[in-house]
């Protein structure tokens, strides 16, 4: 799948918006990529995570024992991956502000973990959730996601893969250009 194929999925299914938006950083940009909205096709979200599992190489797919994903938005494409990889897939939650398992979720010592998000921008809740997974005794051996909005700004202690690269502008509050402060700010994500 190129660039321009994934590119196509989250205009098909109106998931790449334009306007004012706060991202969870902080950050503020132009453009969001609501990934619940191209996830909630089922076929889409099965053939985004087909991509993306065979875009990893062949040793990692071996590898992996399970796939952990943060919530809210890694939920769908974990799943999706886990029936890629044909592997179990769980996902992480934050009811008291700290990533950790729940559900009768848990992992062995040991157990070879790859972490999926929908989208990484500044690896903040990456970096948590792979936390979270290690001191559950797992071994987290990359992190996976749909899109990668780093802009090759931020670095993690294990390989990272990503769908696709996408770079959209995104500037500090006190930074933001007048054409885009003139519009109402949005909050789409999932954190407060």
């Amino acid at each position: 799948m190129t660039e321009d194929d994934v590119l196509s999925e989250f205009r098909a299914s109106e998931a790449l918006l334009e306007g004012h938006f706060k991202l969870s950083s902080g950050k503020h940009s132009g453009h969001y990529l609501q990934c619940a909205r191209v996830l909630m096709d089922p076929q889409r979200a099965a053939r985004l995570a087909s991509a993306l599992s065979d875009k990893l190489p062949d040793e990692l797919r071996a590898a992996i024992d399970t796939v952990v994903s943060p919530a809210m938005g890694g939920i769908i494409i974990g799943h999706e991956m886990g029936r890629a990889l044909g592997k179990e897939a769980m996902f992480l939650e934050r009811p008291d502000g700290t990533f950790g398992f729940r559900r009768g979720f848990g992992l062995k010592a040991g157990e070879k973990v790859i972490v999926v998000e929908d989208v990484v921008t500044t690896g903040l809740s990456s970096k948590e959730a792979m936390k979270a997974v290690e001191e559950a005794g797992g071994e987290v051996l990359a992190l996976v996601s749909i899109v990668n909005r780093t802009g090759g700004d931020v670095t993690f202690d294990v390989p990272y893969h990503a769908l696709v690269e996408i770079t959209f502008p995104t500037y500090d509050a006190d930074e933001i250009p007048a054409q885009l402060a003139a519009i109402p700010v949005t909050k789409p994500g999932s954190r407060k």
